[in-house]
């Protein structure tokens, strides 16, 4: 037995609780397709009964509803629908548009937005398959941004070189950053969850006093980076009229670098086994402990990258704020994208529709930005519990008729 195989210390938890733990991921993560769209849809239908709720002509209506129910009904579908259209004109194309370039600037946005969200995502569903709750993506994209943001605005490089170097900055960081809480699982079998929790406030609170200094803030007297050079920023896609810029590519390549990882490369192979049962693969032969550590710095890696597409291609300083919710809407792309490359980056598309589409869905249908919240987090509910979806389904109980099941097999 190597050094890195010793057994794990008492604060580990106990088999059963983790054995309860993947199996509860497995199942989230085997959900089928169908479960997914119904999970989605589920989530659609609950957040129009808050967008009816807090619409005022509701309300209004609502006061003599059993006396002249139309009115009622017809301003319900009025608001349900004007929040709903103004979410596919903000996020997909807005057809009220009177230009070519504003017609089709919300797809660009939403692809846009999408970018961090992939890395993370990818980042996240690495540790997923390998049976690790890493919670840790927020930190990992703001130590992943500062990195690229101190590279940006500190070297002087030739365009293309100080892109890269910058990049490859935020990926060594954040997989260092992650790599904290692989090592101390390997080594002393602390719980992934509760050290990556404590590592987002870490990398919060370092990150707003680097702001303070001159390290990041270089004289400034806001907590706010200078502007990264130019020379260190992704080249636009589309020309100055659109934010689309080339780490939309970059991401989509990574996704085919993590399918390729997880399904053809041998350490992928020892990742999926980790995930599927450590008992069986330690005795495989494959270590384990050196399989953590690993997986912790392929993830955190993929999520630095995150952080660097956010500051290099969108944001071009660095803030406290600049990771906004990433982390956290990443866990939920991961699940809702089952951990697989291809779903990740369609959740992650999803997820940046409802960025780029909830600020007109507040301006022109007056509904709470809020809203897309509770859209998300109904998805994360619904997506966390598949029986559910399932048993709260007409199609499944149609599907059932037919000799079908949710779960994705034959019945």
């Amino acid at each position: 037995m190597t050094t890195t195989d010793t057994l794990v210390a008492p604060s580990a938890p106990p088999p059963a609780a983790e054995g309860e733990r993947r199996n509860l991921l497995q199942q989230v993560l085997d959900a089928s397709w169908l479960t997914i769209i119904l999970a989605i849809l589920m989530a659609l239908i609950a957040s129009s009964v808050l967008i009816a709720a807090a619409n005022s002509q509701v309300q209004a209506t609502a006061v003599y509803l059993f006396a002249r129910p139309s009115d009622f009904f017809g301003a319900s579908w009025d608001a349900i629908f004007g929040a709903y259209s103004s979410l596919f004109r903000g996020a997909i194309f807005d057809y009220e548009a009177t230009t070519a370039v504003r017609r089709i600037r919300p797809i660009t946005e939403t692809m846009t937005a999408s970018v961090p969200l992939i890395f993370a995502g990818l980042g996240l569903a690495v540790g997923f398959r390998s049976g690790l709750f890493n919670i840790g993506a927020q930190g990992q994209v703001l130590v992943g941004a500062a990195a690229a943001t101190f590279v940006g605005i500190t070297f002087s490089m030739p365009a293309g070189v100080h892109l890269v170097i910058a990049c490859l900055a935020a990926i060594v960081v954040g997989a260092l950053w992650a790599g904290i809480a692989g090592f101390l699982k390997a080594r002393t079998g602390a719980n992934e969850v509760i050290v990556t929790i404590m590592l987002n406030s870490i990398a919060v609170y370092l990150i707003s006093y680097l702001l303070t200094t001159q390290l990041l803030a270089q004289g400034g007297t806001r907590p706010i980076s200078p502007v990264v050079a130019d020379t260190a920023t992704f080249p636009l896609l589309l020309g100055s009229g659109f934010r689309l810029h080339a780490g939309f590519i970059v991401a989509i390549l990574a996704a085919w670098a993590v399918w390729w990882l997880l399904e053809r490369s041998v350490l992928g192979f020892q990742f999926r086994a980790v995930g599927a049962n450590q008992n069986a693969a330690r005795t495989a032969g494959i270590r384990v402990n050196l399989v953590f550590v690993l997986v912790m710095l392929t993830a955190g890696g993929l999520a630095g990258m995150g952080g660097a597409t956010q500051i290099l291609g969108t944001d071009k300083s660095l803030q406290a704020s600049s990771a906004g919710s990433i982390g956290f809407d990443a866990i939920t792309v991961a699940l809702l994208g089952r951990s697989r490359p291809l779903g990740t980056v369609l959740a992650a598309l999803l997820f940046g529709a409802l960025r780029a589409g909830s600020p007109l869905m507040q301006t022109s249908a007056n509904t709470p930005i809020d809203i897309v919240q509770v859209i998300q987090a109904s998805i994360v509910l619904l997506i966390a519990a598949p029986p559910l979806v399932r048993e709260l389904s007409i199609f499944h109980r149609i599907a059932t008729l037919f000799g079908y099941s949710m779960k994705g097999a034959r019945a």
